[in-house]
């Protein structure tokens, strides 16, 4: 499999949608419910199609699984696709939301690439090669003290009747950090954890196209990703993620096994 291949084509593809979001950042007309607070708009439907047009084009015997369109193919080479990650804030106006692209090879995420459209923020990894943010190395932050820590997490659209809401592990850590911040995309969470902008994340249930490419960011700026449960497979369902760097890693892991 050519990695540098489908990167290419991924950030070829990641700009492109990323300038139909920018174009269509308030004008969101169309706007559907998928669930109670799980909203789709047409640009959702519109980057997603144009993704996968590319790879079907570039590399008709990968496979695919996208947020709206669900899984094709079943080649060795898989890619995950978030067209719009962050839908509630493009929907209402919020300016954080990106574009995120993934390969995955035998279950494992080798090549990722976030787009922050309105910013011109482009990250980009593959194992082995390290992380980059519009060309510059990156690299995760070295604070290894919760205390002096700033965070970011998520909660799951399905907050309100889900056993585990993620709100008693929010209480813990911000009660043990600077702050905990929630900007509604998973991908930027993970990218900005990569660039050493955020200290650490952690989230309980999320989906394989919302950090499958961000996982690859934060390993290859030298971060640590695993499950919450401390497992290394990072799809493996459900799936669950904290990132920092190693030794941040552990004192936000001995927070979560008090709370989980």
């Amino acid at each position: 499999m050519s990695i540098d291949e489908r990167m290419g084509l991924a950030i070829d593809l990641a700009r492109r949608a990323g300038a139909l979001l920018r174009d269509g950042f308030g004008h969101a007309a169309d706007i559907r419910h998928k669930g109670v607070i799980d909203l789709v708009t047409e640009f959702d439907l519109r980057s997603e199609r144009l993704i996968v047009d590319g790879i079907r084009e570039a590399f008709p015997q990968d496979a695919w699984l996208a947020e709206e369109g669900g899984l094709r193919g079943s080649g060795e080479a898989r890619w995950l696709i978030d067209p719009l990650d962050g839908t509630v804030n493009f929907a209402h106006g919020v300016p954080i939301f990106a574009v995120s692209i993934a390969v995955v090879q035998a279950g494992e995420p080798v090549l990722g690439v976030i787009y922050d459209p309105l910013r011109d923020e482009l990250f980009q990894a593959s194992t082995g090669s390290g992380a980059f943010l519009n060309g510059d190395r990156l690299a995760v932050a070295p604070t290894v003290d919760l205390n002096e820590s700033l965070l970011v997490t998520g909660f799951a659209y399905d907050i309100r009747t889900a056993d585990e809401d993620n709100l008693d592990h929010y209480a813990a850590f911000a009660l043990r950090s600077q702050g905990v911040r929630r900007l509604g995309s998973a991908s930027l969470d993970l990218a900005y954890v990569a660039a050493g902008r955020f200290d650490g994340y952690w989230e309980l249930s999320v989906e394989a196209w919302d950090v499958a490419a961000g996982v690859v960011l934060v390993r290859e700026a030298g971060g640590l990703a695993t499950r919450v449960d401390g497992g290394s497979d990072i799809l493996g369902p459900p799936i669950s993620v904290v990132a920092a760097n190693a030794r941040l890693h552990a004192e936000m892991m001995g927070v979560l096994r008090k709370t989980v």
